[in-house]
């Protein structure tokens, strides 16, 4: 039996924090130096260009870039503990940019490129960021106008005042990827990314590195904001450790050994992909390659062309690209690893077998807080998630009554440990953190005897039905591998004789011929009997309904469920009765 398991109780503990293998700089300004003199004259990152011009940086170049928009932000008055946002696709300036808040001793601030007007008001509101570094326009949204709208003195004023935002004082517009070379002037508050750099070119490369000495792993070092599945989005604050923790450790966690070169079309607005894509490919030595956005043609070309070794998405994404035109003929021999990558599989020219090792996160938590790795071996388990990473400690508690229940029990699952967020905007310790300073996760499961996590998803997601539990992610999951499926959540209705009866929504990619019974059909070869839904609703893209950061609204897909099949929804009072 695993001695760093208290007896009796559902206590997990991981290694000490200095007893994990491949760590290096803690802070993110420490983190870029390390790789950087680890692997100087290496291909960093790479985009392509509208133009068709591919554009790419060696670590040396990040650094130099990264130095620069540290010294263009201290001119501009960041101090420590300044919060500056960055709100821009996927381009080689949101790593510089990332990476130059820390060294200048700022706040990095996410701001998701999927904010609608309203959500992006809170945003800032919530972030109190002083700076904001901006994509003019991603896709179709433009920020410019959108922030005009929000502040009409960005057009009028000189010296940016705002009582609706009263810290923010300066905006810096990039031209996006898609037209770069046809600048545009925003308004009168707003400079232009050139002349924004231009401003920091006297300073020395003595005093970044003088302000980035100050900085220590526990400082604060990014905010992120939650989905807003079930409220507005809450601020994340987390330190400089959790980030660089995170980098160094997703190599080891996932079992890759070589230089990685790593893609996504997915924002780095998403812990998930700024940690994962980053710490996969600037530990080993790889690059990340960069898409603006998501394309599924244009993903291929360019994962073809770079030799890409790992790609971090989304099944709907892996469906888009089976149907783009050119998905036959890609030579994709170069992938080896793909997060939940059945459908990639399918294609003739991949060869790899690997299977992502099971891990479990959270937003808190910078991602992963447990997994399996080889310094605390244990056997595998079916559903079990590994033991907690080295630092973390685990509990399990009543939903209710807070109190930390037997081993083995169902329950809350908690967390504290390095990569633990400091905390939430705007909300004390004592609102976020019990008195042992765990965080309650609002996530169900439970621990076994060797430390093993065994999640079972959302507490208030979980399908209770003819006695038994069901974890929607678990059946989506095998959902989202079915040819056809765009979008999926799995949701419980109220049923007489079962409590809840599984019923799984679906979208279907334009074009599938996709039928209740064929899926049904499918899933029943791949689940027990119990978590097979009764029904397959097909609905329309537009009654999915989504957060801004494109998490689903669970409650409002079981109402849209609920309705559809005549049933009052749990929450409505006549079902109660």
């Amino acid at each position: 039996m695993n001695t760093s398991l208290t007896p009796a109780l559902s206590i997990a503990h991981g290694l000490p924090l200095e007893a994990e293998p491949g760590l290096g700089a803690l802070t993110i300004g420490g983190y870029l130096r390390e790789v950087t003199r680890r692997h100087t004259g290496r291909e960093a990152l790479v985009i392509d260009l509208p133009s068709g011009e591919r554009v790419s940086w060696s670590y040396d170049k990040l650094w130099e870039r990264s130095l620069e928009v540290a010294k263009a932000l201290i001119a501009a008055g960041v101090g420590k503990g300044t919060r500056v946002g960055i709100l821009m696709s996927n381009r080689p300036e949101y790593l510089s940019s990332l990476f130059g808040i820390a060294l200048a001793g700022g706040i990095a601030v996410s701001l998701s490129t999927f904010s609608t007007p309203s959500e992006l008001e809170h945003l800032l509101q919530a972030s109190a960021v002083s700076i904001v570094l901006y994509d003019r326009q991603v896709l179709k949204t433009d920020f410019g106008a959108m922030l005009t709208e929000l502040e009409p003195a960005i057009q009028t004023s000189n010296a940016l005042t705002s009582s609706k935002f009263p810290f923010l004082q300066r905006l810096i517009v990039l031209e996006p990827a898609a037209a770069l070379g046809h600048a545009r002037e925003d308004g009168r508050s707003v400079e232009r990314w050139s002349d924004f750099l231009a401003q920091g070119r006297g300073l020395s490369d003595s005093l970044v590195e003088a302000r980035a000495h100050t900085v220590k792993p526990h400082d604060a070092g990014g905010l992120f904001f939650s989905s807003g599945t079930t409220s507005v989005p809450k601020g994340i604050l987390h330190a400089h450790r959790a980030f660089a923790i995170q980098w160094w450790r997703w190599p080891r966690v996932l079992r890759v050994n070589e230089p990685v070169r790593s893609w996504t079309g997915n924002g780095f607005f998403w812990s998930a992909n700024i940690t994962m894509v980053v710490g996969t490919a600037f530990s080993t030595g790889g690059a990340v390659i960069l898409q603006p956005t998501f394309e599924a043609e244009a993903a291929l070309t360019l994962i073809e062309r770079e030799r890409v070794s790992l790609m971090n998405g989304r099944p709907h994404q892996w469906v888009r690209l089976q149907s783009a035109p050119n998905w036959s003929r890609s030579d994709l021999s170069s992938v080896r690893y793909v997060p939940r990558g059945e459908l990639i599989r399918e294609h003739p020219s991949v060869q790899s077998q690997w299977e992502r090792p099971n891990s479990f996160g959270t937003t808190e938590t910078m991602t992963i807080l447990s997994a399996y790795t080889s310094e605390r071996p244990v056997e595998r388990k079916p559903g079990a998630f590994g033991t907690p990473l080295p630092g973390n400690t685990l509990k399990v508690v009543h939903p209710h009554g807070g109190q930390t229940l037997p081993l083995g029990e169902r329950g809350e699952l908690c967390i504290k440990g390095p990569t633990l967020m400091l905390g939430y905007a705007g909300k004390s310790p004592e609102d976020t953190f019990d008195d042992e300073g765990y965080f309650h996760t609002g996530d169900g499961g439970f621990v076994d005897e060797e430390g093993r996590l065994f999640w079972e998803g959302r507490l208030t997601h979980l399908i209770k039905t003819g006695g038994a539990n069901v974890s929607p992610e678990e059946v989506d999951a095998v959902i989202a591998s079915f040819p056809g499926v765009r979008r999926t959540q799995t949701v419980g209705v109220p049923h007489e004789t079962l409590s809840e009866m599984v019923v799984a929504c679906v979208v279907k990619l334009e074009g599938a011929s996709l039928t209740e019974d064929a899926l049904i059909a499918h899933l029943k070869t791949r689940l027990a009997s119990f978590k097979v839904p009764r029904r397959v609703l097909f609905v329309e893209e537009a009654e999915f309904a989504l957060t801004g950061n494109e998490k689903t609204k669970v409650d409002e897909i079981r109402k849209l469920a609920s309705q559809r099949l005549g049933v009052a929804p749990a929450s409505d009072p006549a079902a109660r009765e």
